[in-house]
């Protein structure tokens, strides 16, 4: 009753033509990240009209074409793996296709089958790289920040550090070998590591040089001392898991991309949301556009609202990500009751994202719907979403950013610390320090690059944005203060 009675205040989003099934084909080149500008409409039946004698009588036509049909039973064994089996299972189930979302989160999370779940999927042996992986520096410089900011804070005795997603445990590593100097900042520290995958928790345990495991009494969930700075860690499923009462420091890198997105492209008949059916020779899948509205059609009203008419009109598709907005309430109402702050980098954009969703599979881009299960899933971060969302859910927290990667290390040191290691290496650490460097802040291929054209450093600098969120009453976090002064003059 709730969602009937919540869809039919969206009717502004919805045209008043009748609503019929719209398909679209996946049969964009792998690499092509857009399926669906193209999309045509198909007319529905018409209703006929029947007349008999003395009685008129209306017949209803109903079209059955969007439906799944069954292929003949087959004896042959089936070459689908055992996600795609899973996938097909959960439509056929269902009767119809599911959402983006939906598949998102079976394909990345599902306890038995999902890509994040039972294998390292990180680093030069993995799909894809991420920074901590390219140079020691950026973990150093993270490390940085949040000393800043528990500095700000007050100095506490105790304070949860936080790592949402944190792959290999490299990021954090780094932060506790750079910080070690510092003991009352590390003794202050308990370590909370949110990864859902058992297997990257014991890459991650092992990564932190961890001692003395155990299960803790209350919720049976992994702990372990680190020797790098003789702090507890402890592992969570979710973030809901972690303990309050403490000031708290939340660091999400590239974790908010990973998150399930639902996809809208605007129709005849007003936006509609794009879902996942099994294809008609039933071999794989295939986009469709729902016939109807959709319970999800309630945060799209969200995020129209926190945009301009302009940029709606502007917009043919709109990604929304529902477990972001979630997921950042529950960050500003844990740093407005505990304080703290929160640090979240990533690639996306400030506003709308349209069509981003992306597969990643040993470093190549690869079609979304290809192998389901053997290849990373991810998609823009709306940062204006993000801040919306805290914004809206508390008024003692502020949002600050997003600038960009560069700028953010720029800003903590990352140019003098790259000189000093350069002191003290060899020639070819001294090549691979410098290429690490340019990933981090450059932009672009690296013009001082003298090997092979398949192996020269592409900049991350601009592409990743970082935003900060934090209590008010700690003031505005490092190097933010810089932004702040540029929007007053």
């Amino acid at each position: 009753m709730f969602v009937r009675r919540s869809l039919a205040k969206l009717s502004p989003l919805l045209s008043n033509g009748a609503l019929r099934p719209f398909l679209l084909e996946a049969s964009s080149p792998p690499l092509s990240r857009s399926f669906c500008s193209s999309s045509r409409a198909q007319n529905p039946p018409p209703v006929e009209n029947e007349r008999s004698d003395s009685t008129q009588t209306v017949g209803v036509s109903i079209d059955r074409s969007g439906l799944f049909n069954p292929p003949d039973h087959s004896h042959e064994p089936s070459s689908d793996s055992e996600m795609v089996k899973h996938l097909k299972s959960i439509i056929k189930f269902r009767g119809g296709p599911i959402s983006v979302a939906e598949y998102m989160e079976e394909v990345l999370t599902n306890p038995n089958l999902g890509f994040y779940i039972n294998r390292d999927v990180f680093g030069a042996s993995g799909d894809f790289i991420t920074s901590p992986d390219v140079s020691q520096m950026f973990g150093e410089m993270i490390g940085v920040w949040v000393m800043c900011l528990w500095e700000q804070i007050g100095r506490p005795e105790k304070v949860n550090l936080v790592e949402l997603g944190p792959g290999r445990g490299t990021l954090m590593a780094d932060l506790l070998r750079g910080s070690s100097k510092f003991e009352n900042f590390t003794k202050s520290l308990n370590i909370h590591m949110v990864e859902c995958s058992t297997a990257l928790q014991k890459i991650q345990f092992e990564k932190l040089k961890c001692k003395n495991e155990s299960l803790n009494e209350k919720d049976g969930t992994k702990m372990g001392i680190s020797s790098i700075s003789e702090s507890p860690v402890h592992w969570h499923a979710s973030l809901e898991q972690v303990p309050s009462g403490l000031p708290t420091i939340i660091l999400a890198h590239e974790f908010y991309d990973a998150l399930p997105i639902h996809q809208f492209q605007k129709a005849e008949r007003g936006w509609s949301e794009k879902m996942i059916d099994i294809s008609p020779d039933s071999k794989g899948f295939r986009f469709v556009l729902s016939p109807g509205p959709t319970p999800s059609l309630i945060y799209l009203a969200k995020r129209c609202k926190w945009a301009s008419k302009e940029e709606i009109n502007k917009s043919d598709q709109i990604e929304i990500c529902p477990k972001s907005i979630e997921l950042t309430r529950e960050i500003a109402k844990r740093i407005d009751s505990d304080g703290g702050g929160a640090l979240i980098i990533d690639y996306g954009k400030d506003g709308i994202v349209s069509d981003s969703l992306q597969a990643i599979r040993k470093h190549k881009f690869v079609h979304i719907l290809d192998e389901p299960g053997s290849a990373d899933l991810s998609a823009y971060v709306d940062f204006a979403s993000i801040r919306h969302s805290a914004q809206e859910i508390s008024e003692n927290v502020s949002v600050h950013g997003p600038i960009t990667q560069s700028q953010l290390l720029g800003s903590l040191g990352i140019n003098f610390r790259a000189g000093a290691l350069l002191q003290n290496c060899t020639e070819e650490q001294a090549e691979l320090l410098k290429a690490g460097y340019w990933r981090l802040v450059g932009d672009g291929e690296a013009p001082f690059w003298e090997g092979p054209d398949c192996e020269i450093p592409v900049g991350m600098g601009s592409r990743y944005l970082a935003m900060a969120i934090v209590n008010k009453k700690q003031g505005v976090p490092l190097p933010f203060e810089e932004e702040r002064k540029e929007s007053v003059e």
